[in-house]
């Protein structure tokens, strides 16, 4: 019988490599691994459906489900897990000497809704005292002008957002301090080039970073797996299939990454840093399932629904495919 052919659009991961390299062949699926800047995934998949499967933003994948029918359906496979307090960048002359002081500040995001702005929202509104509507944002493209929103939105009054001025980008006015601060999931090209005039609030990332997985337990989700509704409805057994495999192709993956005969990547200390993470986030830190990351999950939902992304507040299981979510017993 043929195998069902499917392209799946994703970055270029070591958790995915197998897939893409075919050594990983998910059951009854030829896959087409397009390999491709998530951006570039991100707008042709929520713009013109273009992949049969794709990585997508956590955030535009919620927002879709607000769309009735729902054009996808998600697998709780975590491509992409980040925390974001290291993308949250000011001025160097705008009065910010920690995260408190965003209050009251102009603050851009290339979009309002990319899942990186949700969780730095959240945090700051949890833990720093910065209520999203203290802050007045602004959007537009990073590093080249006229980017806009993937996916439309309606924040109902929750927050002030305009656009920055034609012809713009956020890195030139963050340099020139027209804004306060950038909150990102890129670097902007000003503080790689080590512009003084431009530099993270919180100047140690890492120790804000581990103090918060500490309180919270929450390694921040940002990219799911989608099918193409049609294909979901058409041949539910995918859900399974794919889930498989892509949780196959990470455990290869991370027994890969813990090698001390010739380092995989291009990181001094690869396999000490390895260590020091599973001792403070547990062995499966990079977990798949909906059972390992509910916490994590119902936080990032409450946050896209308090800052006006998402109509009502949503629970996790709403989010991905049943077939993905349970397994057969022996």
């Amino acid at each position: 019988m043929a195998r069902l052919n499917l392209t799946f659009a994703c970055g270029d991961y070591d958790r995915t490599r197998a897939l893409a390299e075919g050594t990983i062949r998910p059951d009854g699926i030829e896959l087409n691994y397009l390999r491709l800047p998530v951006e570039e995934t991100f707008f042709r998949m929520m713009r013109h459906r273009e992949f049969e499967v794709a990585e997508m933003s956590l955030s535009s994948y919620v927002l879709s489900l607000q769309t009735d029918p729902a054009p996808f359906m998600a697998l709780p496979v975590f491509t992409s897990r980040m925390f974001r307090h290291g993308g949250i960048y000011c001025h160097a002359d705008a009065g910010i000497s920690g995260p408190e002081d965003l209050r009251g500040k102009v603050v851009g995001t290339p979009e309002f809704q990319l899942t990186a702005g949700v969780w730095q929202r959240g945090i700051l509104a949890d833990r720093h005292g910065v209520p999203v509507d203290s802050v007045r944002y602004v959007t537009g493209g990073q590093e080249t002008p006229g980017r806009i929103e993937k996916a439309a939105v309606d924040l109902r009054g929750r927050a002030q957002v305009d656009r920055i001025p034609e012809g713009a980008t956020l890195s030139q006015l963050l340099v020139t301090g027209e804004i306060d601060a950038l909150y990102s999931p890129r670097i902007p090209s000003p503080f790689a080039q080590g512009d003084p005039r431009v530099r993270r609030v919180f100047p140690d990332a890492v120790a804000a970073e581990k103090e918060y997985f500490a309180a919270t337990g929450i390694f921040p989700i940002m990219h799911v797996v989608a099918l193409r509704r049609d294909v979901y409805e058409q041949h539910p057994w995918v859900a399974q299939s794919l889930y498989k495999a892509l949780l196959q192709a990470k455990r290869e993956a991370f027994a890969d990454l813990y090698d001390a005969s010739a380092l995989r990547f291009m990181l001094p200390w690869l396999n000490q840093d390895l260590e020091q993470a599973k001792a403070l986030m547990g062995e499966d830190y990079w977990s798949y399932g909906l059972a390992e990351n509910t916490d994590t999950l119902a936080t990032f939902l409450r946050y896209h629904h308090e800052q006006g992304l998402s109509r009502r507040l949503m629970e996790p299981a709403e989010l991905f495919a049943v077939e993905a979510t349970e397994s057969f017993v022996i």
